[in-house]
């Protein structure tokens, strides 16, 4: 088994049943399987995606265990040399399957690599290629001055705008819609950090990974479609608490003792800005 593709499923029936599907139009010379997680859906998931697909493995949650977990349920049960973590709102190409693992297997250093990620209107999901999110690489996103100077690397170093899109980098973290990581490099590393609900825990892996030496390539040459965010809008407060929350997980688990306590309070206090602002923008579409 070459390939394991997971896909976390939660309310999004229709959508996961599509990426399903195109992944079972891939033109592939090497054996893949689907583990699908179902993380307690309610609307008709398990009852369609049995009846559609009989050839996937279905993993059905009696509760939302959340994205980290619900994908480490998955790799443990997996056989595949790789693990290709894939969104169920995402569409994949015929091809990006044998574009991806055929590039892993000739670059053996590389431990995760992700295509280009494409969002609906045809622009680029910026965060299928990022640097780390670093007291200063956030204040430069947070302020605005990376799109004030989107051209200039030192004001981008978190999406990495200044970089081509249509180009081969590495880079220090990829999207977790789409990320194969070669398992050798997940037994090093570990699994993903539970601690993470969703959001984060794709940005904590790749900064595990690449401190153990592996290489995290942006490859370009074929591409996926992400229609994101669309398991997430059915509770938009615990989605935008657990955002944040995210944040302040990846920044006391990797920066808080590399930095100074001011640093370290002016993060934490954006944070917390941050969210307030969130919950009251929140509320006030609520209210119209």
């Amino acid at each position: 088994m070459e390939l394991s593709i997971i896909i976390v499923n939660y309310n999004t029936c229709r959508l996961t049943c599509d990426a399903i599907q195109s992944v079972l139009l891939s033109v592939t010379a090497f054996a893949y399987e689907v583990i699908i997680v179902d993380n307690h859906s309610t609307d008709s998931s398990v009852e369609t995606i049995t009846k559609l697909f009989p050839e996937v493995c279905l993993i059905k949650n009696e509760e939302n265990v959340g994205f980290a977990k619900a994908n480490n349920q998955a790799i443990a049960v997996s056989s595949g040399k790789y693990i290709l973590l894939l969104n169920s709102d995402t569409i994949i190409k015929p091809d990006t399957l044998q574009v991806m693992v055929s590039y892993m297997n000739e670059h053996p250093k590389v431990g995760a690599s992700g295509c280009k990620v494409m969002l609906p209107d045809g622009s680029l999901d910026k965060a299928c290629k990022r640097g780390f999110p670093t007291p200063s690489a956030s204040f430069y996103y947070l302020t605005g001055l990376s799109k004030v100077f989107p051209n200039k690397a030192r004001f981008n170093m978190y999406q990495l705008t200044h970089l081509d899109p249509d180009q081969s980098y590495q880079v220090d973290c990829l999207v977790g819609a789409f990320m194969v990581v070669r398992r050798e490099t997940i037994k090093q590393v570990g699994l993903l950090d539970e601690e993470f609900f969703m959001y984060g825990e794709d940005v904590d892996w790749c900064y595990r990974i690449k401190q153990s030496g592996w290489e995290i390539i942006y490859y370009p040459y074929t591409s996926i479609i992400h229609y994101k965010g669309a398991s997430s809008k059915r509770k938009p407060y615990k989605i935008v608490y657990e955002f944040h929350r995210a944040m302040y997980l990846f920044h006391k688990k990797h920066y808080q003792e590399r930095y100074p306590l001011v640093v370290n309070l002016l993060v934490y206090g954006g944070i917390v800005l941050k969210l307030l602002l969130a919950m009251m923008q929140n509320a006030r579409k609520r209210l119209r």
